[in-house]
């Protein structure tokens, strides 16, 4: 007598399960890739430039006026946050300390605030946390010149050429950003022709 294998048959809800289990960690690697993707760029240098950086100014709350044509030939770190945003609050030291001790070597640390309403609390956060970087505002034209800015915090670095070579939407860790910054300063971006080549 032979025997013949049984098979049972998966009920339909765990072999349904077994899919959205499958589609959830699809998503998880997505959305990991997605977050820190820009961060491993920054930290190693990977990635392609992302275009030049739109032309900007902005009035400080200090009451400078900060163009972007200006600040060629220095690595500009651009970030865009809100008082109410946690990882915001989470990044400012790192900003502020990154701005203390490169801001004569060439690398400017400017903010833009994204908050409605009064300029009085932005001030009083600003005073509160010792920000000394040059702070304004982020008109809506601004943000939509940046792409719209998908989420906050966000930061661009921009390259003493104007090309923005990262951004990072979240929070950026400070390891990732003082690479970013480190490699950009030591470059010898465009000023100046090439050796061999006719400008």
């Amino acid at each position: 007598m032979i025997e013949s294998d049984v098979t049972e048959a998966v009920p339909a809800w765990k072999a349904a399960l077994v899919w959205v289990e499958r589609l959830v960690l699809v998503g998880l690697f997505v959305f990991v890739a997605y977050r820190l993707g820009p961060q491993l760029g920054a930290l190693t240098g990977v990635g392609p430039a992302l275009g030049s950086a739109p032309d900007f100014s902005f009035v400080s709350f200090d009451g400078d006026t900060i163009r972007s044509l200006d600040l060629r030939g220095e690595v500009v770190v651009l970030n865009f946050w809100a008082t109410w945003c946690l990882p915001c609050r989470l990044e400012m030291p790192s900003l502020q300390s990154l701005h203390e001790d490169r801001a004569n070597e060439g690398v400017r640390v400017l903010g833009l605030a994204t908050d409605v309403g009064s300029e009085k609390p932005i001030r009083d956060f600003l005073g509160e946390r010792d920000i000394s970087y040059s702070v304004g505002r982020a008109s809506s034209s601004l943000r939509r010149e940046f792409g719209g800015i998908p989420g906050i915090p966000t930061t661009f670095i921009i390259d003493p050429d104007g090309v923005i070579q990262h951004r990072v939407v979240g929070y950026f860790a400070p390891p990732a950003l003082r690479a970013a910054v480190a490699r950009l300063g030591t470059k010898q971006i465009g000023h100046g022709p090439i050796s061999g080549v006719t400008p």
